[in-house]
């Protein structure tokens, strides 16, 4: 019981971390239509910037708060003057374009700061607890408390506020939503600001589990992605939770299921996504699609 129990923690804890980046994808999706697969660059781009921070002396938790808001403008100007020129053509070449833009940034990463890896300080302690046999790190569980108070704030943001409703409005439908007397191009600004900013969340809680380098949200990015898929490009609440089913599977799978093991344990998120896209394609908690002609 006690192994069963430390898996599952453990899983919830890697769950969270691809949460992290799956709420900002779904931000950035909710407010312009558009898959963001720069997500994950910008995240260690912010990371970087805090980590730097911290380099000159700026305590932890103000240098994240300013990679926040840099991180916030950088989205936005991204939007105005890189991704706007492509969101009204072929949204496959958006698409492509925000690839492009996770190669570059990627690589303005490692120009600045090397690809050596570097620490980077957590924000909770490193201490444990426990738990009918398993440990859990306090960092962890921390971890998990920011997530689940982030897809809150994304859950009301986008049913209970105006600009939520107005992001969602733009995403469907610019052009009626322009008519409607809406700032379509800032409201797009403000959407990758706001998705950029959660980024920044997210690298700096990732960044203490792993080490600082530029390829360090790639894997994580790929099952952000399955996250999306499996709980629904319109649910913070669904992602989340994908997110840390996928964490656990992937856990139990690889100590209970002798065939996979800690091998091919990265093919259970993939044969849920298969499942999932045959029964229920708009994702286990998200709202099915429905265009009149």
């Amino acid at each position: 019981m006690g192994t069963f129990i430390q898996l599952v923690v453990d899983g919830l804890s890697t769950g969270s971390i691809y949460a992290a980046l799956a709420l900002a994808i779904v931000l950035v999706n909710q407010a312009t239509g558009l898959i963001n697969f720069a997500q994950g660059g910008m995240a260690v781009l912010a990371a970087y910037v805090a980590w730097w921070f911290t380099g000159m002396g700026v305590p932890l938790i103000l240098a994240i708060l300013f990679s926040v808001l840099i991180s916030f403008v950088l989205g936005a100007l991204i939007e105005r003057y890189v991704m706007r020129r492509f969101e009204r053509g072929d949204p496959d070449t958006a698409v492509v374009a925000t690839i492009g833009l996770l190669t570059l940034i990627t690589g303005i990463c490692g120009w600045l700061f090397t690809y050596n890896n570097q620490q980077f300080a957590s924000l909770f302690p490193l201490d444990t607890v426990q738990f009918f046999g398993a440990s859990i790190s306090i960092r962890s569980i921390g971890t998990t408390v920011v997530i689940i108070a982030i897809m809150l704030l994304l859950q009301g943001l986008f049913l209970g506020t105006k600009l939520g409703l107005a992001l969602r409005a733009v995403a469907i439908n610019p052009q009626s939503a322009s008519y409607s007397g809406l700032p379509v191009g800032r409201l797009l600004m403000t959407g990758w600001g706001l998705a950029a900013a959660l980024g920044a969340v997210a690298g700096a809680l990732v960044a203490p589990q792993l080490t600082l380098t530029p390829g360090m949200m790639d894997t994580a990015l790929v099952y952000a992605l399955a996250a999306v898929i499996l709980g629904g490009l319109t649910s913070p609440f669904g992602v989340v939770l994908a997110a840390w089913l996928i964490g656990v599977l992937e856990n139990l799978a690889a100590v209970y299921v002798p065939f996979i093991g800690y091998d091919l344990k990265v093919a259970v998120p993939f044969a849920l996504i298969f499942l999932v896209l045959i029964l229920r394609p708009q994702g286990l908690f998200g709202r099915k699609a429905v265009v009149r002609v």
